[in-house]
């Protein structure tokens, strides 16, 4: 079976179409969390439909034991820069985040965010993303966030390697 034509809508977003591993691990701080590391998996695809579609899993940089977990859509407003990104995560969280790309950078910003009735506290009010492409092909993705304790800071920092088209 052929692989279908990518939307023309989803094009400005091909330079982060592939499978990509954290190269080196990420690196994660908070003010209520010990640093961590961790090693990640991107898949980024598209069956021809004007949306993307992702997941990220990411697992213990010694055990390799699965960590935080999302998955869902990146769509483009048809004629414009502006992007929403769709995700659902193993935490219980489920938000919306919108913004532009411009070149090779994506960034965005929560829109709305919920969570399941049972999620621990403290609870994620904010989030922004950014993700690049850097001058040597790897693919960086920055996210902070703010929770009902703490103001907007830095969370995580990843490199990622492409491994598949």
């Amino acid at each position: 079976m052929e692989p279908p034509k990518m939307n023309p809508v989803v094009e400005p977003l091909s330079w982060m179409l592939g499978t990509w591993l954290s190269d080196p691990p990420g690196v994660g701080t908070f003010p209520t969390l010990q640093p961590f590391q961790y090693l990640e998996e991107v898949h980024i695809s598209h069956v021809g439909q004007p949306m993307l579609n992702f997941s990220f899993n990411s697992f213990h940089p010694d055990t390799h034991k699965p960590m935080h977990r999302e998955c869902g859509f990146i769509r483009l407003k048809p004629d414009t820069n502006k992007v929403a990104f769709v995700s659902a995560q193993n935490t219980g969280i489920v938000e919306v985040e919108e913004g532009e790309v411009n070149g090779q950078e994506l960034c965005i910003s929560s829109h709305s965010i919920s969570r399941i009735s049972f999620a621990k506290e403290p609870h994620v009010e904010q989030i922004t993303r950014k993700f690049r492409l850097n001058s040597e092909g790897k693919l960086e993705q920055t996210v902070s966030m703010a929770t009902t304790t703490q103001p907007m800071t830095q969370h995580l920092h990843v490199t990622y390697k492409k491994v598949t088209p």
